[in-house]
Formats: C-alpha cells, structure tokens, sequence
C-alpha cells in the first residue's frame, strides 16, 4: 500500500511532492536575508565582531541534534504503530472474510461484509475529524444514530449481532462463532490503539522549546560565521537552517499521522485495500488501487 516507484537519484533531487520545503521556504528564505544583512553589517563595521566566537554554537548545535533526534524518534513511533495498527485492522477484516466462507446464505453474509467495509471508512473519518456517518453511509445496514459518541464501534456492535443471529440459526457453529468475535475484539483494539495516538499528542513543552532553540540557533548563528566566511555566511545558513526547519516540520507531519499531509499514512489506500478485499469476494465490481505519485500516496 505503500510501495513507492525506484528511486531516481537525480529526480529526487527536485522533486517537490512530499518534500517538506514548500514549509519551510519562508522561513529559511528571512534567515538567508538575515544572514546577508548580518554580513553587511560586519563588513561596514568589522570592530563589533571581533569578539563572536563559534564554540557556544558548536555546542548549542550539537545539543539541539541530540534533542531533535529524540522528538523524531518519537514522532516516528507514532507513525509506525499507527502502521501497525492499520494493518491489523486488514487483517483482521480477511479473516472474517475467510471465516464467513461457511455461511450458506450470501444474503446474510453481504451486509456483514459491507458493514465492516463501513467500519473501516468510518474509522479513517473519525480519525480526520471528518463525518463518520457520510464516510460509511453508502456500505453500512442498518445505519447508527449519527450522533452516537462511538459511530465506528456501534458499526461493530452491529456486525457482532449479526454474528450472533447466525449463530443462534444454526449458519455458524459455536467455535466458528467465537472466531469471528476475536476477530471483531482484535479490530476494537485497534481502533483504540489509533484513537490513543490522535488523543494523545507529545508533550507540549517539548515542541514548544525545541521550535523556540532552532529559530534563535538560526538566528544567532550568522554572527558567529560573518567574519569567517564573509558572503558564504548566507549560503551555510540557508544549509543550516533548512535542515533544522525540515526535521521540525518532519516531525510535526508525523507527530499526527492520520491527517491529509503528504507524508502521513495513506490511509485512504489502506481503506481502499479492505474494499477491493470485501468487493472480490462479494463478486462486485472492484474500484482500482491507488497507486503512488512523484513518491507520495495519498
């Protein structure tokens, strides 16, 4: 769902899809004019620089690596058990879609099927903040209350009554019954793993410090390279800065993975996935993957 085209070494050098500097160009752009004016002003005035030293910087730069590798590290946690936790939702939906090969009657069995396909859509719009109710409208029978707290779990509560119903009628044996409820327990868990993740963000105080060290790193650092390097100060700043600007923005990107930023998880290929899965079997007509564009999948 997420395999990307080789790469081409010198494509991915300008390619701008999925590349964090359209974020960050303003900012790394005032920091370059900063350092040019810093220059400027060193060469008029050489006297007021003599004093700049570069040790503090090398130190206040090493530390801020240190702590910027933690927060992406993080971040990047995040992102990967979010993964993770979609995949078990697709594995779990297979499962049920092997286990209900039993049931003698398709009439019974399509709603189940569409109702977990309207679960996973509904899962992807609670976790956008979207409408659960008009994500899943069109493969969920019968319809929750819109206005439930839990729309993606009443969906559920929905497929383990059918379970149940053919249970009593005799299509679904006792063990095979208590199957399918593992399975449907397993796709609970996994949306509480991916409401844990949305709910629960880095603490702030961390975020905070680390944008407020990069912008005055960024800032100061020009007067420590002015005398130096003279007019190479702004090139090495824009270097400098649009490496720490870009981690930053990186981080913050995968700190929320399930939003509609280019390099959060694409889950609407993942949901499109579970479709495909549940059409197949059904006999309907299957909607095509998404596929990756200039590296990125939406």
């Amino acid at each position: 769902m997420i395999i990307r085209p080789k790469v081409n070494q010198f494509a991915i050098l300008f390619t701008l899809k999925g590349s964090i500097a359209k974020r960050i160009a303003l900012r790394t752009l005032m920091v370059t004019l900063l350092a040019s004016a810093i220059v400027l002003v060193e060469i008029l005035h050489p006297s007021n620089f003599t004093k700049v030293n570069a040790t503090p910087f090398t130190l206040l730069g090493l530390s801020l690596s240190i702590f910027m590798n933690f927060r992406n590290n993080a971040c990047y946690d995040r992102w990967y058990e979010a993964r993770k936790a979609w995949g078990e939702v697709i594995v779990q939906i297979r499962s049920v879609i092997r286990e209900t090969h039993v049931i003698r009657e398709s009439v019974a069995r399509k709603p189940l099927l569409l109702n977990l396909c309207g679960f996973a859509h509904a899962l992807n719009a609670r976790l956008r903040k979207e409408s659960e109710a008009d994500a899943s409208s069109q493969w969920v029978t019968p319809k929750p209350d819109p206005q439930t707290p839990d729309y993606s779990g009443r969906i559920l509560q929905t497929v383990g009554q059918q379970c149940s119903d053919l249970h009593q009628n005799g299509e679904l044996s006792e063990w095979r019954y208590m199957l399918l409820a593992n399975h449907l327990t397993s796709l609970t868990q996994a949306q509480a793993v991916c409401e844990r993740i949305k709910t629960t963000p880095l603490p702030f105080p961390y975020t905070l410090l680390l944008h407020r060290t990069i912008y005055l790193f960024c800032i100061l650092l020009p007067f420590a390279m002015a005398e130096p390097l003279g007019w190479l100060t702004p090139l090495f700043t824009a270097i400098v800065s649009y490496t720490f600007f870009g981690l930053d923005a990186i981080a913050d990107e995968l700190e929320d993975p399930f939003g509609r930023d280019e390099n959060d998880l694409p889950t609407d290929a993942l949901v499109r996935t579970i479709e495909r899965d549940i059409l197949a079997e059904l006999g309907a007509e299957v909607p095509p993957a998404l596929k990756p564009v200039d590296y990125v999948l939406s």
